[in-house]
């Protein structure tokens, strides 16, 4: 109970809280779609999901500002890769701020005459390039990791002794191949967090995916890839220490 507490009492954990009962609400309308019997619940659930979104937006208004923050951060790290990833995301992340924040107040009324369509699309290709840079960091990061357990003289030891007491796989696996895959699996099981970046990640893509027409998919998809990163954001809140650093 601690914990549900400390999480809503996080603007953070309340808007992730948000987005999971908004994409609760959009798959399981998606699921209920065909269903005549459903019809007012559907409608319900629609409107709770547009009121979850809409209380998403006012959470995030401060959030281009954070992002602008987390921007002059990164660029100080001394590693060029993470240096450059890291300030392309949260750059974009402001721009996507912006674009929505924007969207927001023509929606409420507090601007006028404003292309909302434009913006909308200007805040989805910001979004994409964001979750691109944080991608290309993911994967950065995972090489890196991969190089130094390749290093490691004890584990050079057990990738042997694996490939050794498994000599079948040579036969229909190209060794190595198998010795990546293995080291892989090994690097993803000793540094969780990444792995659950990367999942959260990939998650996220297809939305921006979606919306800008470049890999279409179902609006049950769309959902249920929120929801996972949804649910990811929650978990990394509660536990810290599966969050990726920097």
């Amino acid at each position: 109970m601690e914990l549900v507490q400390n999480v809503i009492n996080q603007s953070q954990g309340r808007d992730r809280i948000f987005r999971t009962t908004q994409y609760v609400c959009a798959l399981a309308v998606y699921a209920l779609r065909n269903n005549s019997q459903r019809k007012e619940l559907v409608v319900k659930l629609k409107s709770l999901e547009a009121n979850m979104s809409a209380g998403r937006k006012l959470f995030r208004l401060g959030n281009a500002i954070n992002a602008i923050e987390a921007a002059k951060r990164t660029m100080r790290l001394s590693d060029r890769v993470l240096c450059l990833c890291l300030t392309a995301a949260n750059i974009n992340r402001a721009l996507y701020f912006i674009c929505d924040n924007t969207l927001w107040a023509g929606n409420v009324g507090l601007l006028r005459n404003i292309d909302k369509e434009r913006w909308s699309v200007s805040a989805s290709r910001c979004y994409l390039l964001s979750l691109v840079a944080s991608l290309t960091r993911d994967v950065y990061v995972i090489s890196q990791l991969m190089v130094q357990r390749a290093r490691d003289k004890h584990f050079r030891q057990k990738m042997n002794s694996h490939l050794n007491d498994n000599p079948e796989i040579a036969e229909v696996i190209i060794p190595h191949l198998d010795a990546f895959i293995f080291l892989l699996l090994q690097v993803f099981k000793s540094h969780p967090a990444v792995v659950i970046d990367t999942i959260k990640n990939i998650c996220d893509l297809s939305i921006p995916l979606d919306k800008l027409g470049i890999y279409q998919s179902n609006a049950g998809v769309v959902a249920f890839c929120g929801l996972v990163s949804s649910l990811i954001g929650i978990v990394t809140l509660i536990q810290p220490k599966l969050r990726i650093k920097p």
